[in-house]
């Protein structure tokens, strides 16, 4: 340790095991949660209404949608019969019966064993290194089997904290380091000093094409693509975005079907927004390898968006000493990374 720093490399190290879109609910059979029966006569004024309709009037606390995939699911009873229609008129006098099965937002927030490839702990933050694969928060289509489901499992004060101490996000398919808080006022800390760009945060990359030899940066507002619901974009009404871009190596694959020109980068964060890094270097024409949203292609033999956060910088919420942490590139990126840029 020097001059009040300490410095983890964990460049040899075993591998371990953004915002989010608008959500749609799902039935979560396996929650475990107790099932509330609970039923209902209709009533003259409301003869003839849709079945969903009526279901909201008798279990107002849940969405249109989700009462509909409980009848589509069978949950949905009168006098013995199953309804499975959720268009169905329902008659005055009819005693109608709903299984209200929970969401499966409302499981979601639960502990679950997951393995966390922990870089750094003590009793303030955690620094974990996130494979590709593992979802950070829960969302549509991942509500259990998160970074967020690992952390209130590993640790009992997690689960007073909001996002269980999550101050920032990787995507799904994105590796590399995170810093997580365990205490209240380390989230507030770490969260102002992300908020602040006192956070150093840097990216590995491998993009398409010839990036310019001499370091550049983008500075372009990000925001949601006014096409493509999945998509973020350089938008005038985004928010500010700046990443610095430098090239650390470039080699030519030849021409279609091979890779072509193929650059690797090192991007530093100046701002965390969704997609940025993928977002910003698409739009100077060069989308990462393996990142189909944004124009990339798999090839070098890499499926996932070809991006790695390697290193990582900040002072201790608590005593103010300055940590940093670097992971080396994942199994899935060394070989396509050693093609490109040999001992970088």
């Amino acid at each position: 340790m020097e001059d009040g720093k300490q410095s983890v490399n964990y460049m040899n190290g075993p591998q371990g095991q953004h915002e989010a879109l608008d959500v749609a609910e799902d039935i979560d059979p396996g929650a475990g949660a107790e099932v509330e029966s609970r039923q209902a006569e209709v009533d003259r004024v409301s003869h003839g209404l849709r079945l969903d309709k009526w279901l909201v009037g008798l279990a107002p606390e849940f969405s249109r949608s989700h009462l509909q995939q409980l009848i589509e699911a069978g949950h949905v009873r009168s006098a013995g019969q199953v309804l499975t229609s959720a268009s169905r008129k329902v008659g005055a006098g009819q005693i109608i019966e709903v299984a209200l099965q929970p969401t499966a937002q409302s499981s979601a927030f639960r502990a679950e064993p997951i393995p966390l490839e922990i870089v750094y702990e003590d009793d303030a933050l955690m620094v974990v290194h996130k494979p590709a694969g593992l979802v950070v928060h829960p969302a549509a289509g991942h509500w259990s089997g998160t970074l967020l489901n690992g952390l209130l499992a590993h640790h009992a004060g997690a689960a007073s904290l909001a996002r269980a101490g999550i101050v920032h996000r990787l995507d799904k398919d994105t590796s590399g380091l995170m810093v997580v808080a365990k205490t209240q006022l380390a989230q507030t800390a770490l969260t102002r000093a992300i908020a602040a760009r006192e956070v150093q945060r840097e990216y590995l990359a491998l993009v398409h094409g010839l990036v310019d030899e001499e370091p550049f940066t983008i500075e372009a507002p990000i925001g949601r693509d006014p096409v493509s619901r999945i998509k973020m974009a350089v938008v005038t009404s985004g928010k500010p975005a700046r990443t610095d871009v430098t090239c650390l190596g470039v080699r030519d694959f030849g021409p279609a079907p091979q890779a072509g020109r193929v650059s690797a980068v090192r991007c530093k964060l100046h701002t965390g927004r969704t997609h940025q890094i993928r977002v910003h270097l698409a739009r100077r024409g060069h989308p990462l390898l393996g990142d189909g949203v944004y124009g990339g292609k798999p090839v070098l033999g890499v499926t996932r968006q070809a991006l790695h956060a390697t290193h990582l910088g900040l002072a201790h919420p608590r005593t103010g000493e300055w940590l940093s942490f670097d992971a080396a590139l994942p199994a899935d990126l060394t070989v396509a990374w050693a093609q490109v840029a040999a001992g970088c």
